[in-house]
């Protein structure tokens, strides 16, 4: 069953952009509802989480997103979030998320079609402080 996406008011099938799930449903819920994630982080901050989620939906696969689009600095994470990418959502906080593959050399990023969004997250300074969830 083919599924479908709207992206930027164009109906997109599944395999045209890059697919974003999330394994957390806490996640899930916020940054899905508009108005409880505007709670959760205030309007402004949540407007700039939902633009790079469009940026990162816009993609064909994660390898194009890392290497042609590459809005807000996307960087290969270590420690605890190795196998998981930070994209700058400002200063401190990125959005993190781990392309569903089985390792991330170029050829399976190239084919990587879906990613999990794990959050949102300030790791500056040696501290692991999630905002989502």
């Amino acid at each position: 069953m083919l599924k479908y996406y709207y992206l930027k008011g164009n109906l997109q099938k599944e395999g045209d952009v890059l697919i974003l799930e999330y394994s957390d449903k806490k996640v899930e819920k916020i940054i899905c509802d508009d108005k409880i994630l505007q709670k959760k982080i205030g309007t402004e901050f949540g407007k700039k989480v939902k633009m790079r989620l469009n940026q990162l939906k816009a993609a064909d696969n994660f390898y194009e997103y890392l290497s042609k689009i590459g809005l807000g600095k996307p960087h290969l994470l270590e420690g605890n979030l190795g196998g998981c990418y930070g994209v700058s959502i400002n200063a401190n906080y990125r959005l993190v998320v781990q392309p569903l593959v089985k390792n991330l050399d170029i050829e399976n990023l190239k084919n990587c079609k879906v990613l999990d969004i794990k959050g949102v997250l300030d790791y500056h300074g040696g501290k692991n402080e999630w905002i989502i969830p």
